[in-house]
């Protein structure tokens, strides 16, 4: 069913020297045409270990922030002619094997992005994930759940799969360039009436993980929150913010 379709994982790396070897020999190469990996400026050998792994890779000479890292890999993956582009965080929090869960249902045309939820199947807390943290993160989701009116588990995971045509048509280089970026792409998909799956990934949360602190926490939180009322107020016609400037016509194509 994939065969026919190019298939790009994207690494957006910070720091990841650690668990970037690990979490490479993971993903699945017989199902992936390529791996890139755009490095923030980091300071570590992120770089030069993605290179000698023989990873793609992309370097950012200033650090730029994990929104700007992941608009350099998916203008690099659709440059390069992606179909499907995984986004897959190269601190070993989420596992690799489970790329290909995510990308069939993408590859066969059911959903539009497919989402990695460390909240169905239960297993956040035992893989780690803060008291505070799992907390903010079902309140948030509960909150956004009823302002989108959307049922999505959680919006705030790092493991995600889009549609060549999905990340055609968002205007996803007017989102954040900072932590803001994953949920501002899901609101927009919503905005839009793309088609979003989710499937079970428990998450690890370790030493060497990738993880923002309290007050970052916080700023992140305030910013869900303003995307949700943004999102309101362009639907309403209130407000034309750009992130939300998506004509119909490009979200069905022309042979619609």
């Amino acid at each position: 069913m994939l065969n026919d379709k190019k298939i790009i994982v994207v690494l957006p790396a910070y720091n990841a020297e650690l668990t970037l070897r690990q979490t490479y020999r993971e993903i699945p190469l017989e199902l992936v045409d390529e791996v890139l990996l755009v490095d923030d400026h980091s300071s570590d050998a992120t770089a030069a270990l993605s290179r000698s792994l023989g990873i793609k890779t992309y370097i950012h000479h200033s650090t730029l922030g994990y929104g700007a890292n992941q608009k350099s890999c998916y203008r690099e993956a659709l440059r390069l002619g992606a179909d499907i582009i995984v986004m897959l965080h190269p601190d070993y929090q989420y596992s690799p094997k489970l790329i290909t869960t995510l990308a069939f249902p993408v590859g066969t045309g059911r959903y539009d992005l497919v989402l990695g939820s460390r909240i169905l199947g239960g297993g956040a807390m035992a893989g780690g994930m803060p008291g505070y943290k799992y907390i903010a993160n079902r309140v948030l989701t509960f909150i956004q759940n009823l302002l989108l009116r959307q049922k999505l588990s959680e919006y705030h995971t790092g493991y995600r799969c889009y549609s060549r045509h999905f990340l055609t048509v968002v205007p996803f280089e007017q989102n954040s360039d900072d932590l803001l970026f994953d949920n501002q792409i899901l609101a927009q998909a919503i905005f839009c009436g793309f088609r979003i799956g989710e499937i079970s990934c428990p998450a690890k949360y370790f030493q060497e993980a990738s993880s923002i602190d309290f007050f970052r926490s916080i700023v992140y939180g305030l910013g869900v929150l303003s995307t949700s009322v943004e999102f309101l107020l362009n639907r309403w016609g209130i407000l034309r913010s750009p992130i939300f400037q998506i004509a119909r016509w490009d979200i069905l194509g022309p042979e619609q």
